[in-house]
């Protein structure tokens, strides 16, 4: 960068003809100008410009050099340009990645709309349970659902989902409503693999009291859907958040338990590597998720 401000300096000094005019163009003392044509001069071991006292002009070496700087500056600006359009306007390819179950029942029917409205935008999606490597892997932005373990990343929190105990109707009706959530160490719990507490479910009773539970069954899963299908077939007992089971609870497939115990509410965050400048894709895309599941 510093071999590329030299170039744009002595670029501009040749064009505006002199010393003076070129630090006002630039921005700069015309000290720090005659400074850098200096060290540029040094570090190429030859001079570019003579210089008296009533004119400026280039030597052969200078000419030479200049006809080859104007190239590398005009291809500078022509970048600078572009970012500047890119940042103004969303456009590109935003890769995001998101949780299977969310992205399918969630994100999935709100991507048309985002799209419409941003048309520049080309949208790469990737589905998937696993905490993947945003900067590794060259996603903009993830949606998380739970708790944010990578301190490294900048996180925008878009809204709570509580969370339900829930089982089928059937299930209930051969093994029984636990009335209290110690009751559930005897039933066949199906767990979430990414639970931050694993096999430990913690509630609060009506007092603001914490209850934590060691559960156990039949069923781990690495997917929300699975575990909702497993509950829904009378296999077990699942922890959900709404978002996932509302559905099936609605049409009576699965039946609350506990209402009167509640679990810490389950956050939906979305994040991404920087704050700093952040880009106008990932911005319109995070405002978009917001505006949506905030309605």
């Amino acid at each position: 960068m510093d071999d590329i401000n030299a170039f744009l300096v002595f670029a501009r000094v040749v064009e505006e003809g002199s010393f003076t005019a070129a630090a006002e163009r630039l921005g700069e003392s015309k000290s720090a100008v005659s400074k850098q044509i200096g060290r540029l001069e040094d570090s190429l071991g030859t001079r570019l410009l003579n210089r008296t006292t009533r004119r400026m002009s280039l030597t052969e070496a200078g000419a030479i050099f200049y006809d080859r700087v104007r190239r590398v500056v005009e291809e500078v600006e022509e970048a600078r340009v572009a970012v500047s359009q890119l940042q103004a306007t969303p456009r590109g390819t935003l890769r995001v990645s998101a949780p299977v179950s969310f992205g399918i029942s969630h994100i999935a029917p709100i991507l048309p709309d985002f799209m419409r409205r941003y048309p520049d935008l080309q949208v790469d999606i990737s589905l998937t349970d696993h905490q993947v490597d945003l900067v590794d892997e060259g996603i903009d932005v993830a949606v998380r659902i739970g708790a944010l373990t990578d301190t490294s990343l900048i996180a925008r929190r878009i809204r709570d989902y509580n969370r339900l105990i829930v089982a089928s109707p059937d299930y209930w009706r051969k093994n029984g409503m636990p009335e209290h959530p110690s009751a559930l160490s005897d039933h066949n719990c199906l767990t979430y693999a990414y639970f931050a507490s694993g096999r430990t479910w913690r509630m609060h009773d009506p007092d603001g009291g914490e209850i934590a539970v060691r559960v156990g069954g039949s069923m781990n899963a690495n997917n929300g859907e699975i575990l909702l299908r497993a509950a829904e077939a009378g296999l077990g007992i699942i922890q959900s958040p709404i978002f996932l089971c509302e559905e099936a609870v609605a049409a009576g497939r699965l039946v609350p338990a506990l209402q009167d115990f509640r679990f810490e509410p389950v956050g939906l965050h979305a994040v991404f590597p920087h704050a700093r400048n952040l880009s106008t894709k990932v911005r319109v895309f995070v405002d978009f998720l917001v505006e949506r599941f905030n309605r």
